[in-house]
């Protein structure tokens, strides 16, 4: 038997009855595995299952956004992020000499 029950925050109250005793083990322990209480497994197990899809669709656009990006900014020379860095140290550096060391 399932129950769903409407809360007042919007959030639903689900009770599984005649569950398998190796089933709600097997939760139990997968539950310990990750570290959570087994009603956040069970609620991670759910949107995993419900919702799994559609984030693995998301991965995949960004994915392809990402390629597109780098396809069109192929060769445009852009500075790394160590001479990024290296540039504002030595302005920095600068700064700081012109203000005769002090900050």
């Amino acid at each position: 038997m399932l129950r769903l029950t409407a809360m007042e925050a919007g959030v639903a109250t689900l009770t599984v009855r005649n569950l398998d005793d190796d089933v709600a083990r097997r939760l139990r322990i997968r539950a310990a595995e990750h570290g959570r209480s087994a009603e956040a497994e069970h609620r991670e197990i759910l949107r995993t299952a419900l919702l799994g899809g559609e984030q693995k669709l998301a991965r995949q656009q960004a994915t392809e956004r990402l390629a597109e990006f780098r396809r069109r900014t192929a060769g445009r020379g852009s500075a790394s992020a160590a001479e990024l860095l290296d540039e504002s140290r030595s302005g920095r550096s600068a700064a700081l000499s012109a203000a005769g060391g002090k900050v």
